[in-house]
């Protein structure tokens, strides 16, 4: 029953810290990513789609996207739709593919997105002692009810503890590690 508990929450944990993951590679660094345009939505066709259903996402340089779509007659929705998203990047179309030409990051921006991404980091923190509280919660519960002895609710409360000490180190290491990224010129 507690390792139960206990492997929910690491389960819970890990899903958090790839949330964290997915999010801080939507950021901008100082390189153009595919994944920074992840979270572009396009209407085709009376549905809602991200852009990666629609389109190829390259990186011919470090400084820029290209974005091929399958069908070329969604070049002009997928064109709007980064424009209507608040990445603040301007597409050119050619006709064939889409160009998007990513601006060297000032030092503000930099320090813009730093800031950004210790929020995000902060978030990932405050879901991973939900998991905890939940965890305890569960626990105190099983004790409470008799269905386990006080010593082992409480050994299990100090491994949810270790657990969370753990994830919490590893989304520092997260952040630091996309910190250093942005912070590269």
């Amino acid at each position: 029953m507690v390792n139960e508990i206990k492997k929910q929450a690491q389960d819970k944990m890990e899903k958090a810290i790839q949330v964290l993951k997915k999010d801080l590679a939507s950021l901008r660094a100082g390189r153009a990513n595919p994944a920074l345009l992840d979270k572009v939505i396009v209407e085709y066709y009376g549905s809602e789609m991200p852009i990666n259903q629609l389109a190829n996402i390259s990186t011919p340089d470090p400084r820029s996207l290209l974005i091929q779509p399958w069908d070329k007659s969604a070049l002009a929705e997928i064109e709007r739709a980064i424009l209507k998203s608040e990445l603040g990047l301007t597409p050119s179309n050619d006709g064939s593919v889409i160009r998007i030409n990513l601006p060297a990051l000032t030092e503000e921006r930099r320090s813009e997105l730093v800031k950004l991404a210790r929020k995000t980091g902060e978030e990932a923190k405050v879901a991973i002692r939900n998991v905890r509280r939940d965890a305890n919660d569960e626990l105190k519960k099983l004790e409470k009810n008799g269905e386990v002895p006080e010593d082992v609710a409480r050994r299990g409360q100090d491994e949810v503890q270790k657990l969370t000490d753990r994830f919490i180190k590893e989304i520092d290491n997260v952040v630091q590690a996309k910190e250093k990224e942005i912070m590269e010129i």
